[in-house]
């Protein structure tokens, strides 16, 4: 349990790190949920929704910040894939950095997932109370009540047990990619045929008849990455869900190695169809361009069920968000840098503590959405964006430990590995601070995010000082 250094040969399987926090799990998740966890985590509300603002700032040229984005995407999930074939935890990352980082890494990485998840899980409640608000039966109703009812719902199934999340994670998941595999197909047909849209004849003059690939330039679609990251938040999901799963090292190289043309058919593909389909001045961020399509296509009830669709991305979200932050804070509250109380289960050995924990967040989130409701969205949309980089660094950081490790004899790489290590880590981390330094050039609340920094380094460091007597005190009885 030791986290020293080794300085002899490789230590046999049975003798590896092993954390208390991956102690009281159910192996309740199949194969199907973990696909579909991996395909949920890498669709959610950032393209659902997101897309329709960033097209109208960036241009058709968003399909190339969306591909750029998903390599990197694709290369933090394998990074991370390595590392559950090498050892499978419901820790995840966190539990890799007290393995090679020590207990002060296991503490920054889950604080700063933390940050992320609980941020992101105000951003989705707000998103599906404002997408509720598209039918009428819903518009008298305050923005506040229909996020409170959202969170409701998800916290329940979350609560009951971890076959209840897969369930609902699989059907959520199957709604996203059916709705856009039918969009696909319909877009196609429709430039195809060249069929009118909103009285505008969809193909290629779409993109050349106003102002081409880059409409406004490259910088607004350098700019435009920064939001695009949000888009792929979810993709190391999997890697947590890989903890309460039987055979991981069958199951998870399949699902991760469909990441990289799930992004390309998803992301970068839809992006290209709604170019297509109408000019990029015709999106908004008011609403989903999904939605903006088919309403302007004049079929009924198709907008309405698109909306439905969208809905279930942010409820999908919502879900994972406190799905994965439950077992990140029972990984760190096991070794003393949580509060005690989010290392709790219960008899459907949910690690309910850190899931409460988490969705009182949400609930200060309802509150946010009563006071200022037009801008609830955007301000945690930021916040959230940190949490995501300092979470895809921690986990390539840990990956170059590992190589490291490797290299070195004290352990063994499995045969699924993370491809041009340390090449691949170092890259990925370059490009992490280069999205920190396009935060900070597009000025407004991407900068005022950014000077969050010292604030959020200053409460790592005073938390730090708070919990590090009793960690060091859990890892002396553990040692």
């Amino acid at each position: 349990m030791s986290d020293r250094t080794l300085t002899e040969a490789p230590a046999p399987a049975s003798s590896r790190h092993v954390d208390a926090g991956d102690e009281g799990y159910s192996k309740d998740l199949k194969s199907r949920h973990i696909n579909m966890i991996a395909i949920g985590g890498a669709i959610g509300t950032g393209l659902f929704l997101g897309a329709g603002g960033r097209l109208a700032g960036a241009g058709p040229s968003l399909a190339i910040a969306y591909a750029v984005c998903g390599v990197f995407a694709f290369f933090v999930v394998r990074a991370l894939g390595e590392l559950v074939l090498y050892r499978p935890s419901s820790g995840a990352f966190v539990s890799y950095a007290r393995e090679f980082m020590g207990e002060k890494g296991a503490y920054t990485a889950g604080w700063l997932y933390f940050l992320n998840w609980s941020t992101t899980t105000v951003a989705d409640i707000t998103a599906a109370a404002t997408y509720a608000h598209f039918w009428s039966m819903f518009t008298d109703v305050p923005q506040w009540v229909l996020a409170f009812i959202a969170l409701a719902v998800v916290l329940t199934a979350n609560l009951i047990s971890v076959k209840y999340f897969g369930e609902m994670e699989f059907w959520f998941s199957l709604v996203k990619v059916a709705a856009l595999v039918i969009f696909l197909i319909v877009g196609i047909w429709l430039v195809a045929t060249s069929h009118e849209i909103g009285g505008h004849t969809p193909g290629l003059s779409s993109i050349t008849d106003n102002g081409g690939i880059f409409p406004s330039g490259v910088l607004p679609m350098l700019l435009v990455i920064q939001g695009v990251v949000f888009a792929y938040a979810s993709v190391e999901l999997c890697g947590v869900a890989a903890g309460e799963t039987e055979n991981p090292e069958k199951i998870m190289p399949k699902a991760i190695n469909s990441i990289m043309w799930r992004v390309g058919l998803f992301y970068v593909g839809s992006v290209v169809l709604l170019a297509l389909l109408l000019p990029y001045t015709e999106y908004s961020s008011d609403q989903s361009p999904f939605v903006t399509v088919f309403d302007k296509l004049g079929v009924p009830g198709a907008a309405g069920v698109m909306n439905l669709v969208v809905l279930t991305a942010a409820l999908s979200s919502l879900n994972s968000g406190l799905y994965s932050t439950g077992r990140i804070l029972r990984s760190m509250a096991v070794s003393g840098s949580a509060p005690k109380f989010t290392g709790l289960m219960n008899k459907g050995k949910v690690p309910y503590g850190g899931v409460l924990f988490t969705a009182a967040f949400g609930v200060a989130g309802v509150g946010l959405n009563a006071w200022m409701p037009g801008e609830a969205f955007e301000i945690v949309l930021n916040l959230a964006s940190i949490g995501i980089l300092g979470t895809w660094a921690m986990v390539m950081i840990c990956s170059l430990f590992f190589w490291h490790r490797a290299k070195n004899g004290l352990v063994e790489r499995p045969s699924y590995r993370l491809p041009w290590a340390p090449y691949t880590q170092i890259v990925t981390l370059a490009f992490l601070v280069t999205v920190l330094v396009l935060m900070w050039s597009d000025g407004g609340v991407g900068r005022t995010t950014v000077m969050f920094l010292p604030a959020i380094a200053a409460a790592l460091v005073g938390g730090w000082f708070l919990v590090r007597g009793r960690v060091a005190e859990i890892a002396a009885s553990r040692d």
